[in-house]
Order: C-alpha cells, then sequence, then structure tokens
C-alpha cells in the first residue's frame, strides 16, 4: 500500500510539474490567439471603429453588405486565381526540383541548402528583388525579354499582368519548402520497389508514373492543403509590393480586409470578411481531404 501512495503521489507531481510548464505557453496562446479570435467573432455583427466607444448592433447587415460589395466580388476572383495558379506551380517546381536532387553527386548537400534557401530569406527582401527583377525602366525581365525582340512590359504597374507577378515571386519564395518534402518522402521509397519495376521492364517514366507518383501521394496532399491555405491568406506580397493596385488588380481577400480594418477603420465589416475567408479555408480544405483520400496511397 505505501509502495503504491507513493507512485500516486510521484503520478500527481509529475502532472503538476507538466501542468506548470504548459500553463504559460497556453496563456498566451489564450491571450494572442483565442481572445482575438473571439473578439472579432462579436465585432462581426457590429459598426465598431474601435475608436468610438459606441458600438451598436448591426446584426448581419456586415454580411449582406458583402453580397453587394464589388471589390469583395473583385478579391475573391483574385484570390481564386492566384491560389490556381500557385499550389500546382510550386508543387510541380518543388517535385521537378526533387527529383533532380534525389542523386548522388557531388555537392549534392550545397544544392539541397541553395534550393531551402528561398524559405530562409525575408518577404520584404524577396518583394525588394522582384521589384526590381520586374521594374519597367531597368528592370532584368525587360532587358532579357529585349533581347529576344519583345517589346517592354509594365510587369507590377499593368492591371494585367501584376497578378501573375505575384504568381511568380510567391511560386519562387515557396519551392524551397515544397522541395524539401519531396525530397523527404523520395527518399522514404523503398528501391526494392523501383528495382522490381526496372525487373518487370518499365522504363524510368513509366516506373515514375506507376510507381514513386502513387507513393509521393501523401506528401503531395499534405503541400495541396498546406499551400492552398497560405494563397487564401495571401497579404504581405501584395502590401509590398502593389498594396492592391494598379486598379485594384491585385486586390485580394485579406489585403481588403487590412484595408477596412486599418484604412477605413470599418473593424466590424473587416470581422466579417475575415470570418467569411475562415469559412471558405474550412470548406476547401474539408473538400481536399475528402477528395484527396481516394487519391493517396498510405504504405504499410
Amino acid at each position: 500500500m505505501a509502495v503504491s501512495a507513493a507512485r500516486r503521489r510521484m503520478a500527481a507531481s509529475e502532472q503538476l510539474a507538466g501542468w506548470a510548464f504548459v500553463t504559460p505557453g497556453v496563456a498566451v496562446i489564450m491571450l494572442f490567439g483565442a481572445v482575438p479570435i473571439a473578439w472579432s467573432a462579436v465585432m462581426s455583427f457590429q459598426r465598431n471603429n474601435l475608436v468610438s466607444p459606441s458600438t451598436p448592433l448591426a446584426g448581419l447587415k456586415n454580411y449582406r453588405q458583402m453580397v453587394h460589395d464589388p471589390i469583395v466580388a473583385q478579391a475573391i476572383q483574385h484570390t481564386l486565381v492566384y491560389t490556381a495558379l500557385f499550389v500546382p506551380g510550386t508543387m510541380l517546381a518543388g517535385l521537378f526540383l526533387a527529383v533532380a536532387m534525389n542523386r548522388k553527386v557531388r555537392f549534392i548537400s550545397l544544392y539541397r541548402t541553395a534550393a531551402y534557401a528561398t524559405m530562409a530569406i525575408s518577404t520584404i527582401s524577396e518583394a525588394i528583388v522582384f521589384i526590381w527583377l520586374f521594374d519597367p525602366s531597368y528592370g532584368i525581365a525587360n532587358y532579357l525579354l529585349g533581347l529576344i525582340g519583345v517589346p517592354p512590359q509594365q510587369f507590377l504597374n499593368s492591371p494585367s499582368q501584376a497578378l501573375y507577378v505575384i504568381v511568380v515571386m510567391t511560386v519562387w519564395g515557396w519551392t524551397g519548402f515544397a522541395t524539401i518534402i519531396y525530397l523527404a518522402a523520395l527518399q522514404g521509397i523503398p528501391q526494392t520497389l523501383l528495382e522490381a519495376a526496372a525487373i518487370d521492364g518499365a522504363g524510368p517514366w513509366r516506373t515514375f508514373r506507376r510507381v514513386t507518383l502513387p507513393l509521393l501521394s501523401p506528401a503531395s496532399l499534405f503541400l495541396a492543403v498546406w499551400l492552398t491555405i497560405n494563397a487564401l491568406q495571401l497579404f504581405d506580397e501584395v502590401y509590398l509590393s502593389t498594396q492592391g493596385g494598379p486598379l485594384n488588380a491585385t486586390t485580394v481577400l485579406v489585403y481588403y480586409l487590412y484595408d477596412q480594418a486599418f484604412q477605413q477603420f470599418n473593424f466590424g465589416y473587416a470581422s466579417a470578411i475575415a470570418y467569411f475567408l475562415f469559412l471558405v479555408i474550412i470548406v476547401i480544405t474539408a473538400i481536399q481531404f475528402r477528395v484527396g483520400r481516394r487519391f493517396t496511397y498510405y504504405r504499410s
């Protein structure tokens, strides 16, 4: 009995110590995470500018306003177009580099480090570099196009081109992350399966399509979900490079949310947009998981 009592006291002390270590982190998360989320939910039903002490209830007015707001419609369209280009572009670029680096060559560690270096570069530096590259007057992009006889382009100053430049910018920035994920998945594929396919007469392309790609499906599903969530929350690159312009050509939902909240001080409306985006992300993620399970092969 004395031994069991001592064990219970020890277990209780360990639990107490565990809670003591966890509590500060939980408190920080609650303070800077859960509280703002709950507060913004309340504000989405108010006319609130965070300045006036009067915050009358607006009911569903903020949500109804979104339906009739043409800029919201534009922002949704730009966000979806950006996501549809960014996600597969990043995954394809990452897969190509991962396959290229999944071999034994000299200085391979250096190549892998260089591929991931794009994730280590700050968004500010990334935006500055691409603003310089695509500058209409002295950018390298127009210089290279001039060598093949293409007239100078306006790029970030053009309503028809700016969003695509941001796609290129962000694909470059996220390719390193996709490369590392795919490279780790490639190195987890048993060589015996590849050797068996070769013995059966399958060539390199057929082996890649029939063996390698199915075994990469869990990594592909993870990247598709992760990159989609990040794409729907695009803000930094737009804020740093175009400020939503020209002519609202790069205004996406999060940037419009920022503009309403911190430029127009319409926090109630901004909160409604935030919760609409939250719902969109949940729905799209659920669809991705539901559809992705049918095409995902988990090796036992």
